[in-house]
């Protein structure tokens, strides 16, 4: 009883229609199946990753949205594997809830603003030739 997640599915960039399959307010900004692979095996979910699977509405090809993560839901005789998880649907809300505490998530922030710093620094010098 493995379910598949999709990236596309936590998407908060995505509408409805192109595979968003929580409230966007819940949603996540551009997730990885990595990312959901971390969340999921880190609360004790038997978790599969398939690198090279890609959803099938998803038209963009970039290795960033490829991905499917397999996770059991169920065991053999229809009982949840985990009791606080009965449904794909709270596996997807934890995951999107989870996802931008991970430390990867963290970092980025922290490296974007030293990046907009050194943009505008570049900027600057360019105005300098100009005149």
């Amino acid at each position: 009883r493995f379910i598949c997640i999709y990236p596309a599915y936590l998407n908060n960039k995505k509408t409805i229609a192109e595979g968003r399959r929580i409230p966007i307010d819940k949603a996540v900004e551009n997730p990885t199946s990595t990312e959901i692979q971390d969340v999921c095996a880190a609360v004790g979910f038997n978790v599969l990753l398939e690198k090279n699977k890609m959803y099938p509405r998803e038209w963009n090809r970039d290795v960033q949205y490829r991905g499917r993560v397999r996770i059991q839901l169920k065991q053999d005789d229809g009982n949840p594997c985990l009791p606080q998880f009965p449904t794909r649907k709270s596996v997807m809300l934890y995951a999107a809830e989870t996802i931008p505490k991970l430390k990867t998530r963290t970092q980025k922030m922290g490296g974007s603003d030293q990046s907009v710093q050194q943009g505008e620094g570049g900027k600057k010098g360019k105005g300098k030739k100009k005149k």
